[in-house]
């Protein structure tokens, strides 16, 4: 029997999140025919305008029961008569799982269906989404992030890898790689996959340490501590590690863990370098240490990386 998805937009959706995951099913149903039937649902029904303007035909919000539920995201208050639409539906309807792309998670945390659990957005929203939902356990890292039966996934393109994770989950390994082969995405990152800290990259929400995180990449082999850093900005300890997090969302000491994390994974996804090489160049100081920041922050070590970009 097909599973139903039902994906809901709303006036200011981001296309991508729609588009993204419909064609990953797609894929899926070309393979495993009678696999998915999907369903693009919407407040009132009619023809949905997208952040960009492009316009999609969607029926009206249905009683389920659904086998998944995804609610995309975008412009979330571009409609608020149409949120609180949706929050009612979510309340009240029957789904085997409930998922969410970029930050449609704002949607589901204010249905409830959050509390208590583990959830990811988009990394610009973690901060926010942090702020507003204490009593959901925020993953900003993380491309998707499942708990139980509520599945979450990060910004805009991360909905496809959200959609190859379910297709993995409901029909297994071979047919969500020979769909993501057709859609030509060159690996399907895993859940656990890092978002490449955008805000450390871009130096925080105003770039005020854009140079610091640029001389950072540079001596990742050294010891960085605080009070290195603190020196380096030209600040006290104290109040450097302060104004970091707030600008970051994050101590400088897990910014200094991150970096040499990605510095390491590209070094094992691209290069044939010994481990130990590797994880002393990235200032991990030995392979041992550096399997274990890859087990905590992408959930697998990194020789199945490696495998995995072969």
């Amino acid at each position: 029997m097909a599973r139903t998805i039902a994906l809901v937009v709303h006036p200011g959706f981001q296309l991508l999140d729609a588009a993204g995951p419909t064609s990953a099913f797609e894929m899926a149903e070309r393979f495993r025919p009678g696999s998915y039937d999907l369903v693009l649902m919407a407040p009132g029904g009619g023809e949905i305008e997208s952040s960009s303007g492009l316009k999609l035909s969607a029926a009206p919000l249905a009683d389920g029961p659904f086998d998944t539920v995804m609610i995309s995201g975008g412009e979330i208050i571009r409609s608020m008569e149409a949120v609180h639409e949706i929050l009612e539906w979510l309340k009240r309807t029957d789904a085997r799982r409930v998922t969410s792309v970029c930050s449609g998670a704002y949607l589901l945390a204010e249905a409830g269906l959050l509390d208590g659990r583990r959830a990811t957005t988009h990394w610009n929203s973690s901060h926010d989404f942090s702020r507003r939902y204490p009593k959901i356990e925020m993953h900003a890292e993380r491309i998707y992030v499942r708990d139980g039966h509520v599945w979450t996934s990060a910004g805009i393109s991360a909905g496809i890898d959200l959609a190859l994770a379910l297709i993995e989950d409901d029909l297994g390994p071979d047919i969500a790689r020979r769909a993501a082969q057709q859609l030509v995405v060159h690996q399907r990152r895993p859940g656990g996959q890092s978002q490449f800290s955008a805000l450390v990259d871009l130096g925080g929400h105003t770039g005020r340490f854009l140079s610091l995180i640029g001389w950072m990449r540079e001596h990742l082999a050294e010891r960085l501590t605080v009070e290195r850093l603190a020196d380096q900005a030209a600040m006290s300890p104290r109040n450097f590690a302060r104004a970091f997090a707030a600008e970051t969302g994050m101590t400088p000491a897990k910014a200094v863990e991150r970096l040499r994390l990605e510095t390491a994974r590209m070094a094992v996804e691209t290069t044939h370098a010994p481990l130990e090489h590797i994880a002393e160049a990235a200032g991990f100081g030995d392979a041992g240490r550096m399997r274990r920041a890859f087990l905590r922050s992408l959930g697998q070590p990194p020789q199945a990386l490696r495998r995995g970009y072969k």
